[in-house]
């Protein structure tokens, strides 16, 4: 996924002279035909986050449209003054590309698995948080990341995630997709776990419970009103994602369903991290099962909230 996300920052940059990338303590050879073919506008920093979100804040407000690559876990914890002062205050156009959100680096620990990341940048006024489920979902992101005004977060995954999602179902930017229709339940995820809500979902299809998955790419703003649409009448909801159940994608929708007024609220569950710094170490698939982010635990959390 990462691979495809620069990639396509490549080719938007051979387009529009406004792009502008920027590299933060990142592999050697990343983006050399960048590199090589615009040479203005290419910058390979080191170790020093908050400085280099202070450079893409003046690009951007000199017309530029500046793509920053770095490891989530820094640029939404390590800067995060910079990025609220520096870009969201000025609606800056710089696009935040953070590799690794959620569990991708489980071998490092916590210091390197933001499971935060999302409530963070979603507490930024005016920020826009998009998290695809693969590589081709970001082929279809990367083009209507440039005329978005004001900051954007992009959520990675490791790469190598298997393709989940299809063309057929259309890609806007801001509009959740409905990947399933199913009104018994109705499971709600973004970016990577998409792939296991839907095999939840088709598990539970094969013991005839109707469960429909609303794959939510785009995590702020979220659109509201899609979301009931797809929760019209569905008795139990659920929430799936590889984020802390505190601020995230449960959060923002369990607010939107509250709001909506009498007669909205179902039987709901958030599925994610604990309010806690994940312990233990192993790859990313170890600690998804340890947490329960599995398509078999999804599937019993529903059996669960419908006895």
């Amino acid at each position: 996924m990462r691979k495809t996300c620069l990639n396509c920052v490549y080719e938007l940059a051979k387009k529009d002279p406004r792009v502008v990338f920027i590299g933060s303590d990142i592999g050697a050879g990343t983006l050399d035909a960048f590199k090589r073919e615009f040479p203005d506008r290419f910058f390979m920093e080191g170790v020093g986050e908050a400085n280099i979100i202070g450079l893409a804040a003046g690009l951007a407000l000199n017309g530029k449209i500046v793509y920053i690559n770095t490891l989530a876990s820094f640029i939404t914890r390590r800067c995060f003054e910079q990025v609220l002062l520096d870009l969201a205050l000025h609606r800056a156009r710089v696009r935040l590309i953070g590799s690794g959100g959620g569990l991708v680096y489980g071998p490092l620990g916590p210091t390197h698995n933001p499971t935060e990341d999302i409530a963070i940048m979603r507490a930024v006024p005016g920020m826009t948080i998009a998290a695809p489920a693969d590589a081709e979902e970001m082929k279809r992101l990367m083009p209507q990341t440039l005329e978005v005004g004001g900051p954007v977060y992009i959520r990675l995954g490791k790469g190598g995630d298997p393709v989940v999602t299809s063309p057929e179902h259309g890609f806007r930017l801001g509009e959740p997709v409905l990947a399933r229709p199913g009104r018994d339940a109705l499971l709600v995820s973004t970016g990577i776990m998409l792939g296991p809500t839907l095999r939840a979902a088709e598990e539970l299809g094969a013991e005839g419970v109707g469960c429909g998955v609303l794959h939510v790419h785009t995590v702020k703003p979220l659109d509201a009103a899609a979301l009931l649409r797809a929760a019209e009448g569905v008795p139990v909801i659920a929430t799936v994602e590889e984020h802390s159940v505190t601020g995230g994608l449960g959060g923002a929708v369990a607010e939107a369903l509250m709001e909506a007024g009498p007669g909205r609220v179902k039987r709901f569950r958030r599925l994610g991290l604990p309010d806690a710094f994940p312990d233990g170490y192993g790859s990313q698939a170890q600690l998804l099962e340890r947490y329960g982010l599995t398509a078999g635990a999804i599937a019993e959390n529903i059996r669960e909230m419908r006895r």
